[in-house]
């Protein structure tokens, strides 16, 4: 196999309106697709953040069920440059970050969560290498 990248994450929300206040008025994510009560999906860089109802989306058939619970976890990746920016940026929003982590070689990341409580972090560009 050759994986380029992981397209797509998703996350559950019981409140869908609280998801687009988050990702879209707040995070600024554009929005791409919506059904009310069901879901919503939003670009982040180029990668899709999917946002399900798990209501709805654990009795689909098609695509397949799927439903969590839960404090999910993932990484936005900003321009390393642009680190401390966003970070000000968050906080700014009046979004609290909850952790920020000096990494071995200096590298930092910091945390926050979104309403329904997944836990976010921002890492830099190269994190991974």
């Amino acid at each position: 196999m050759n994986i380029l990248q992981v397209k797509e994450t998703c996350l559950y929300f019981h409140d869908l309106n609280k998801a687009r206040h988050f990702y879209h008025e707040l995070l600024d994510l554009p929005i791409l697709g919506e059904a009310a009560g069901k879901h919503i999906f939003f670009k982040a860089g180029q990668s899709v953040l999917l946002c399900f109802n798990p209501e709805d989306s654990k009795t689909k058939k098609n695509p397949p069920a799927h439903f969590g619970q839960g404090k999910y976890h993932f990484a936005f990746e900003v321009k390393a440059e642009e680190y401390d920016q966003h970070k000000a940026e968050i906080t700014a929003k009046g979004i609290v970050i909850t952790d920020e982590v000096t990494w071995e070689g200096g590298v930092r990341s910091f945390y926050f969560e979104d309403p329904e409580g997944h836990v976010l972090e921002i890492v830099p560009e190269g994190f991974w290498g």
